[in-house]
């Protein structure tokens, strides 16, 4: 399964989807990249075989956002009249953090190089971050005159709280990806040559645990994001009564009496 700007592999319940377009930096403008993303992500949802991804980019960057050049363009979706440019956003790049957001699959983004702009935003979009030591971040909106129409600033508020979201956004600066770990954007800062192979790790543990109760576990932690406590309580109920019939629960539960591995099916 593959496209000529996004790659996907998949092996051992782990889903590896590279942005690939590496001359340009992987920008998600001026290409087919965000077409062939909705495509990959549907196809990964909607696979039983898949309980975790990785989204990672071609090096030498991660994803340079938008494409300046492009936005320059007098004929580009950027340049439209209002109403028709909102819905360029709607229909186009608003698209992807809809849908990572409703993925049932915990994803991690491996930032190989810098994450600029949208590029910043796709790294927040995901559950997790590992960080190369060659990454960059850059909430870099405001030095263009422009917002972040791509849902950015709904999730990086989410994962860094209101004080290091609005210094970042409001700054427009450029941070390493110490910087980053420091202020809990990623979980880590790998050498560049490890961070695939630690990813792989990461995802590999996910892997390894019941492919239904990941799926579960990721719609559980979605409900906590939206819900007070006692709609909470009454999901996660229903969620654990239906857990509680599943044959990779009853699996796990002779594998620990029996001192040994769960072979977990999906079932």
């Amino acid at each position: 399964m593959s496209d000529p700007c996004v790659l996907v592999d998949i092996a051992d319940r782990i889903a590896t989807v590279t942005l690939n377009d590496p001359a340009r930096r992987n920008p998600i403008t001026g290409n087919a990249i965000i077409t062939a993303l909705l495509d990959a992500f549907t196809r990964i949802q909607a696979d039983p075989e898949v309980s975790v991804m990785i989204l990672t980019g071609a090096d030498p960057a991660f994803c340079a956002g938008g494409d300046v050049k492009e936005m320059s363009d007098p004929d580009s979706i950027f340049r439209r009249e209002p109403l028709a440019a909102a819905q360029s956003y709607i229909d186009g790049i608003q698209r992807i953090p809809v849908m990572l957001y409703n993925m049932d699959i915990p994803t991690i983004a491996a930032v190989n190089g810098p994450a600029i702009g949208a590029g910043c935003d796709l790294t927040m979009m995901c559950d997790m971050r590992i960080a190369s030591e060659a990454a960059k971040f850059g909430e870099v909106f405001l030095n263009l005159g422009i917002i972040p129409g791509d849902a950015g600033s709904w999730f990086l508020l989410r994962r860094l709280g209101h004080q290091r979201a609005a210094e970042l956004t409001f700054s427009g600066r450029v941070i390493d990806a110490r910087e980053a770990l420091d202020l809990g954007m990623v979980l880590e800062v790998v050498p560049h040559g490890e961070l695939m192979p630690r990813a792989r790790e990461k995802a590999a543990v996910i892997a390894a645990k019941s492919p239904r109760a990941v799926r579960v576990a990721k719609r559980l932690m979605r409900n906590a994001e939206r819900m007070d406590l006692p709609d909470f309580l009454n999901a996660a109920a229903a969620y654990q009564a239906l857990m509680h019939q599943t044959k990779d629960h009853h699996e796990a539960m002779s594998a620990f009496l029996e001192k040994r591995k769960p072979n977990f099916t999906g079932h």
